[in-house]
């Protein structure tokens, strides 16, 4: 591409809303892994009593079904964003390249 190209999908109005939802989104799921993920080590480090409780009779702790619970947290937001990003982000890519091409 060169550089008038370049700059003429800079300049695109469309250009500058799909870098604005998809950073503003990106930054969202971020903050709510790191709260789930964070939170989860601040147990670990301050309510070890709390995650150390037996589930029924075996020896399965509470910490166990948790820690499961962050790894299927972040599964889902992953598959969150891929979904947003194959439907609307990749949409408003072809918007702007279709104007580009014309």
């Amino acid at each position: 591409m060169t550089d008038p190209v370049v700059a003429r999908i800079r300049a695109n109005p469309k250009y500058q809303a799909l870098k604005r939802k998809r950073s503003s989104f990106g930054w969202w799921l971020t903050l709510l892994m790191m709260a789930v993920y964070y939170g989860y080590i601040a147990l670990i480090a301050f309510n070890k009593e709390f995650l150390s409780q037996k589930l029924g009779a075996g020896v399965t702790t509470i910490g166990v079904p948790i820690g499961m619970g962050v790894i299927i947290f972040t599964i889902v937001i992953t598959g969150i964003y891929v979904r947003r990003a194959n439907s609307e982000f990749d949409e408003l890519t072809r918007q702007i390249l279709a104007e580009e091409v014309k």
